[in-house]
C-alpha cells in the first residue's frame, strides 16, 4: 500500500481535489488514514448486505472507487440472480477497481461502469451504497439523486449512505473539525497536509448536515432511517424502502 504525500511538500497553487491516477495509487492510504471507521463502515455494508438481499436483486455501489463496498457486498450475497454493479466518474478509479474485482473469485457477477451517478439507469435493486459521494456533487443534484435510488429500490430494499457532515452549531462543529484533524495527526500527517488537503476540497466537497440527510431521505419516501454510525464529523445511515421483500 503506497502512502499518502500528496500534499507533503508545499504547493505553490493548490488545485481542486480529484480522483486521479495519483490519489488512486495511495488511496486505500488516504481513506485509512482520513476516514474513521472506515472498515466498520465496509464491514457492516457486507453484514447488512447478508441481512437484506433479495433473490434475482442487484446491488448497486455508486461512487465505488476502489470497490470496497462492492467486494463487500458481493461477498455477502448467497441468494440466486443477484448482480453486483459499481459505478464511478474517475477512468483511473474504474480501471484499478476492475482489476480488484478479478482478484477476487465469486459466482456472484461483478462489473464497474465508467459514468456518472446521477444518469446511471438503475432498477430492480436490493441495496444502493453511496460511500462519501453525495458530498461531492452539486447540492441541486442531491434530491433528485435520492429519489432515483428509492424508486430503483425494491420493496425492503435499503440504501446506505455514508458521508462526512456538518453541525449547524458553530461551537460542536468547530470541535468535530478539531477532533478529526487530531485523528489524522495521529495517523501521521502533518499540519501542512491537513491544511493543504482542506484548501484542495473546499470548492469541491460541500457536506450536508444529518438533518438535511435526513430530510432528504423523507422527501424521497424512506420512512425507515436511522444514524448507526458516527464518528467525529463523519456518518453513514441506513435507510429502508417500506414494504416485504419481493
Amino acid at each position: 500500500m503506497n502512502k499518502d504525500q500528496i500534499y507533503a511538500d508545499p504547493l505553490g497553487h493548490i488545485q481542486d481535489f480529484r480522483f486521479d491516477a495519483t490519489v488512486v495509487d495511495v488511496f486505500p492510504d488516504m481513506i485509512q488514514r482520513s476516514v474513521p471507521g472506515y472498515q466498520t463502515i465496509i464491514q457492516t455494508i457486507g453484514k447488512l448486505t447478508a441481512r437484506y438481499q433479495q433473490a434475482n436483486s442487484r446491488y448497486y455501489d455508486l461512487g465505488c472507487s476502489l470497490g470496497a463496498a462492492t467486494l463487500a457486498m458481493r461477498r455477502n450475497i448467497a441468494a440466486e440472480g443477484c448482480e453486483v454493479i459499481g459505478v464511478d466518474n474517475s477512468d483511473a478509479m474504474v480501471t484499478r477497481c476492475q482489476s480488484h474485482l478479478q482478484a477476487f473469485r465469486s459466482d456472484v457477477p461483478a462489473r464497474v461502469e465508467l459514468g456518472d451517478i446521477r444518469q446511471v439507469e438503475m432498477s430492480n435493486a436490493a441495496m444502493v451504497v453511496s460511500n462519501f459521494t453525495l458530498q461531492f456533487l452539486p447540492p441541486d443534484d442531491r434530491d433528485l439523486l435520492v429519489q432515483r435510488i428509492y424508486q430503483a429500490l425494491k420493496p425492503g430494499g435499503v440504501f446506505v449512505l455514508s458521508e462526512k457532515i456538518v453541525e449547524p452549531d458553530a461551537l460542536t462543529h468547530e470541535l468535530l473539525i478539531d477532533l478529526h484533524h487530531d485523528f489524522k495527526r495521529a495517523n501521521g500527517y502533518s499540519e501542512l497536509e491537513i491544511s493543504q488537503k482542506r484548501t484542495a476540497l473546499e470548492n469541491v466537497m460541500r457536506p450536508d448536515s444529518k438533518v438535511q440527510h435526513q430530510n432528504r431521505l423523507e422527501a424521497a419516501g424512506f420512512s425507515h432511517i436511522s444514524v448507526w454510525f458516527q464518528c467525529f464529523n463523519f456518518c453513514s445511515m441506513v435507510a429502508i424502502k417500506q414494504g416485504a421483500p419481493i
